[in-house]
């Protein structure tokens, strides 16, 4: 269709492992003529009509890319997802013509300038005047384009002050912000992007996605974005491609296509659970017969994230008649760091089996990954069994319309009631 500026067909990436050549000067000379002069496939490394390895090839090949078909359409901002290792970063360099693939096609439409590091072309002896002429030369720009945008991508870099500085001095924040500010003043028609917003303070992490909204929707521009913040993503693109192991799980709209990825790698709902004492954890005094973490959920395949209420029930055999029991849930995080220690109420228990159940309130706990441990506690103060780590969990971030994305400080997020307001002016004349 004419909208379309690029189109990806059964597009595969294979890298061959271990030594390079094949061992003979011969077969390595036949090996270039047939595919860098006759542009053949390799003769030595052949796949077969699916697109597979042959077996004696099978060791020593790593699939990077597997079959992908998609369109981007002009205007459209296409976020690329999926854990390292997916192939996010090798499917880009293939869009940028950094890296050829192994089979299949990609077609564009347009000028195309990728960012995919920060900082390509800069010389550490040189001032940043002298880089932002020497980056945007390897970026694409002409001596006449850099010299008109020059003032503008020094006040976006927020440098001013330094420009003439060695670059070597620069700290590395400052040394992004000019890299970013080269790069973001490009005007391309696909831009590509990759992992831009993994450095750099709050302030830059605003600028360069307020610039890519700019480019997007201002300008018309297309926009494939890689990013593992799940937050930027859903606030720049319209669009999402998901990759795992460097096949398409999922393409579509933004949110869908992110809930189903981040539903797809947390680690919730653990629970464990136990169908006679003799199994069970615990000693003679008291036995584990469940427990579970249940995050509260509209929706099954809405993400788990900091809004969302943590439900923890447990039940035990309680081996002694006529004991006070009391059970201490202890959240901890990866780290090591202690973030609550909440008792239950101590009441006295016959033999048999006992429940509880807490909830941990949505707005409350920070995301990242934790655990939990169980302590049961005889009259207050006598220890009768520690269930270590028995439950782990990760929480995702949200922001909702705070457009920062750097990690949030502090264990805990309360969402308490913090109301700003602004009186009324009541301007007098002079008498």
């Amino acid at each position: 269709m004419a909208d379309t500026v690029i189109q990806v067909e059964n597009l595969s990436k294979v890298y061959r492992l271990g030594t390079i050549g094949t061992g003979s000067l011969r077969q390595d000379l036949q090996r270039w003529w047939t595919t860098a002069f006759l542009g053949k496939e390799d003769p030595f490394f052949k796949l077969d009509s699916n697109g597979e390895q042959s077996i004696e090839n099978q060791k020593q090949a790593l699939w990077a890319l597997q079959n992908l078909s998609f369109d981007v359409k002009q205007g459209e901002v296409l976020g690329i997802i999926g854990s390292n290792g997916s192939g996010k970063s090798t499917l880009l360099k293939i869009i940028s013509r950094i890296v050829k693939p192994t089979k299949g096609h990609v077609r564009g439409r347009g000028k195309v300038s990728s960012l995919l590091e920060v900082g390509t072309g800069f010389h550490q002896e040189l001032s940043g005047r002298e880089n932002i002429y020497i980056s945007g030369y390897v970026l694409g720009m002409n001596k006449e384009e850099i010299r008109r945008k020059f003032d503008a991508i020094v006040a976006f870099s927020g440098i001013e002050k330094f420009i003439d500085t060695p670059v070597k001095r620069y700290s590395s924040g400052m040394y992004v912000r000019l890299a970013f500010a080269v790069a973001a003043h490009l005007e391309p028609d696909i831009l590509i992007v990759d992992e831009v917003l993994a450095v750099g303070d709050a302030e830059f992490q605003k600028k360069c996605l307020g610039k890519m909204q700019e480019v997007s929707q201002t300008e018309g521009r297309t926009i494939l974005f890689v990013s593992h913040s799940m937050q930027a993503v859903q606030s720049l693109c319209n669009k999402a491609l998901w990759l795992d192991k460097g096949k398409m799980k999922e393409i579509g709209e933004v949110s869908r296509v992110v809930n189903k990825y981040i539903s797809g790698v947390q680690k919730f709902q653990l629970s464990q659970e136990w169908a006679n004492p003799e199994e069970a954890p615990g000693n003679d005094r008291i036995r584990f017969k469940q427990v579970e973490l249940r995050p509260v959920l509209n929706n099954a395949n809405d993400p788990v994230d900091i809004r969302v209420p943590l439900l923890v029930k447990l039940a035990l055999w309680n081996m002694a008649d006529e004991v006070n029991l009391s059970i201490n849930l202890v959240l901890f995080s990866y780290s090591g760091e202690c973030i609550f220690d909440l008792p239950s109420e101590n009441i006295k228990c016959s033999k048999g089996l006992v429940e509880g159940e807490v909830t941990i309130p949505g707005n409350f706990l920070n995301d990242g990954s934790y655990y939990i441990s169980l302590y049961v506690v005889k009259d207050t103060s006598v220890p009768l069994f520690t269930f270590e780590e028995c439950l782990s969990f990760d929480l995702e971030d949200f922001r909702g319309d705070i457009q920062w994305f750097g990690k949030w400080w502090g264990a805990v997020r309360p969402k308490f009631p913090f109301r700003l307001e602004q009186p009324d002016l009541i301007l007098q004349a002079d008498s």
